[in-house]
């Protein structure tokens, strides 16, 4: 008897072994991703071709626009880049070189670098739609699309001897003069308002530090205004909201400065002549 207890005690149920769902067949499988190869690179490579062919066909029947060999006795009125370089040629005439050569391509290579840290949107992973990325794709679009083109189309059509502004139906004339109505912001106001004190280099300054300050600080009020309503901006946090915000207020700062320039002929918004900084 106390064998048998012992027998049915020491008897300890088999754990069930998980059996495996069964696999659907290859036919009933979800068919919406393909292989990269050969598929896709097979695609690419033959548009490659028909473009090259294309480029090829079309060299032979029109002749690059080329002018006469380099003169350096005969310099042209007015020297231009090549067209992918006339949008920076362009911006010079906005901002200091330091500013527009050196400053604002960093912050493009910083946003671009930046992306993939302050994107918090799953959506759109390995394609692009406007209803899923609307910010993104607006950004995208008004920077490179309209601003960056913009650029360069003024430079090729609208700039003409002494890089002077031509409107499309105005005739260059190579006698023009660059117009010495160019004005600082500071000095602008100061005609309207009749304030002596913004003559001044201390009056400039701090006038043009209160302007840049008060521009780049209109992203606090709007942070607190939608951070309760808005879940992107709550997910995107302090840190990387502010990092956004400030990038975006500079490339609608260019924008801003471009049609003061081009509108009222304003030179510069803020000088600090003792340390040679001109924005």
């Amino acid at each position: 008897m106390a064998e048998e207890n012992l027998t049915a005690e020491s008897v300890v149920e088999a754990p069930k072994v998980p059996v495996p769902p069964k696999m659907p067949p290859a036919a009933a499988q979800s068919t919406d991703k393909v292989h990269t190869w050969p598929h896709l690179v097979k695609v690419e490579f033959i548009i490659g071709l028909a473009t090259t062919l294309f480029v090829l066909i079309w060299s032979i029947f029109i002749d690059a626009p080329l002018e006469e060999p380099a003169n350096a006795a005969l310099t042209p009125n007015p020297s231009k880049a090549p067209w992918y370089f006339l949008g920076l040629q362009e911006i010079l005439v906005y901002f200091d070189p330091w500013f527009a050569g050196v400053v604002l391509p960093t912050f493009i290579i910083i946003g671009l670098m930046a992306i993939p840290y302050v994107d918090i949107n799953p959506k759109g992973n390995g394609y692009y739609t406007f209803r899923e990325r609307p910010f993104a794709l607006s950004v995208f679009c008004f920077g490179f699309l309209v601003l960056w083109i913009s650029l360069i189309f003024i430079g090729t059509f609208m700039r003409g001897p002494g890089w002077n502004f031509f409107l499309p139906w105005q005739p260059w004339d190579a006698h023009k003069v660059v117009a010495l109505t160019n004005l600082d912001l500071s000095m602008f106001v100061a005609q309207v308002l009749n304030i002596d004190f913004l003559r001044t280099p201390v009056g400039d300054a701090i006038f043009g530090t209160l302007i840049v300050g008060f521009y780049y600080s209109l992203a606090v009020p709007f942070y607190l205004w939608k951070v309760k309503t808005s879940e992107t901006i709550q997910k995107l946090g302090v840190v990387r909201y502010a990092l956004v915000a400030f990038l975006f207020l500079t490339m609608m700062g260019v924008v801003l400065k471009m049609g003061l320039r081009l509108g009222l002929n304003i030179k510069y918004i803020v000088k600090y002549p003792w340390i040679n900084l001109n924005i």
